[in-house]
């Protein structure tokens, strides 16, 4: 008999355990599960796998069992600096892990080291455009017209390749664009959707009416929205430091501008709800630098959405939150950082040519607190009440990419359509 017969015994056992359950009682154990275990059961029986990559089931798994975790995207010196100088990329990868998001500890909850995607981008490293119900939204737009967009689940090792969108270089001419991923809870599908401003003949900055398209996960193909866009202009991803979108209450947000008669460029948040496809306008504080607003990263605050100007136009770092996301009139800077503010890594500098050293601001945990990179790319967490900074223990890059995340079975559904790897 061989050594190994206690556990294969105790295999079959359980296995026979979880066969005599009644089936009505199956759905309410698997839900409760995390996502990892749930994988392991698709191999026990047709019908076990059936149940679980039902779309119900999917679903409700998302809604039942959640942890408080932060994805990090990472780039090691030696890509990051092949990145730059528009070197051959060697065997350095794009780093993705996930931590708890606890005031506790900072554990790594685990790391995706099968980065499938390695060498596929026209620069070297894509850009994260979001992520949303434990996908990636993946674009391959950093300073070139590629149109490279992947949504990508590592933790059930599935993504999808999006098709070649309908507006192009071929199609356009040279343009402008921002990208934007979120869901439509109306009718449970995943949506990526391109703003594309033409730069032709007849453009004239902040004046023209951006083309916009959709991407639906459920029918695979892009469309063209038919609701007309408000004339602005919308800012690229060459501004690889910032965040460009940020989705709350089931839109998509960014920051764009306008011409009008009275102002040059009047900077607003444009909102385009992913249910109904209708655009909103919100306006910014009205500010004495018409270009305080150019710069500003957008990010999801709760359930309302915050601003961040990174200190170009001023010598701190200004965060600014939509108190009552209902109410426009209710934008508050909460907090003004500058150099010799916490966390402190380095003396002042003398101001550069964009910017003195201050730290930028990556995402904004559950609890609230801001995670910040500082100067010498060491990200920490400041508690934006207390003042209280803590050192993570990780270092972070040009590229670096913070977001809340949730793991999910989402793509399990799609065999037809996602990638196994």
């Amino acid at each position: 008999m061989s050594d190994n017969s206690p556990e294969v015994s105790k295999s079959l056992i359980e296995e026979a355990m979880w066969a005599s359950l009644p089936p009505e009682l199956l759905p309410h154990i698997l839900i409760r599960l995390p996502v990892k275990s749930i994988i392991k059961f698709t191999s026990v029986c047709k019908t076990w796998k059936s149940l679980i990559q039902n779309p119900t089931f999917i679903s409700n798994h998302l809604h039942h069992f959640s942890n408080n975790l932060l994805l990090f995207r990472l780039c090691p010196k030696p890509l990051a600096k092949a990145v730059k100088k528009r070197n051959r990329i060697g065997d350095e990868k794009e780093v993705y892990a996930l931590h708890w998001d606890d005031n506790t500890n900072f554990h790594q909850y685990t790391t995706f080291d099968d980065f499938p995607f390695h060498g596929q981008s026209a620069t070297g490293v894509f850009r994260v455009v979001g992520t949303c119900n434990g996908l990636i939204c993946l674009a391959d737009d950093l300073n070139t017209y590629a149109y490279n967009f992947i949504l990508w689940n590592p933790c059930v090792k599935k993504y999808v390749q999006l098709p070649t969108p309908n507006f192009s270089f071929r199609t356009t001419g040279p343009y402008t664009a921002a990208v934007g991923f979120g869901f439509d809870s109306k009718t449970n599908d995943y949506k990526v959707v391109r703003f594309v401003t033409p730069e032709d003949d007849d453009f004239d900055e902040g004046k023209s009416t951006p083309k916009v398209e959709v991407y639906s996960l459920a029918t695979g193909k892009w469309r063209v929205v038919t609701a007309q866009c408000p004339k602005c202009a919308v800012r690229d991803t060459m501004l690889v430091y910032l965040r460009l979108q940020a989705f709350v209450n089931g839109a998509l947000h960014l920051v764009c501008y306008k011409t009008t008669p009275e102002i040059r460029f009047l900077h607003f948040v444009l909102a385009f709800d992913l249910e109904d496809e209708v655009f909103r306008e919100i306006p910014l504080p009205k500010h004495s630098d018409m270009f305080y607003w150019k710069w500003v990263s957008i990010l999801a605050y709760g359930n309302s959405i915050a601003v961040i100007e990174p200190g170009y136009s001023v010598d701190t770092l200004d965060i600014w939150v939509l108190k009552n996301y209902a109410d426009a009139s209710s934008w508050t800077k909460i907090i003004s950082l500058d150099a010799q503010a916490p966390p402190q890594d380095i003396p002042r500098p003398p101001s550069g040519f964009y910017r003195v050293k201050i730290p930028s601001l990556k995402a904004f945990r559950k609890s609230g607190e801001a995670i910040l990179e500082t100067y010498k790319k060491r990200l920490v967490s400041r508690n934006l009440e207390t003042q209280e900074v803590k050192d993570l223990g990780i270092t972070g890059s040009k590229y670096s990419f913070v977001d809340p995340y949730i793991e999910s079975l989402v793509l399990l559904d799609k065999p037809d359509l996602a990638v196994t790897y």
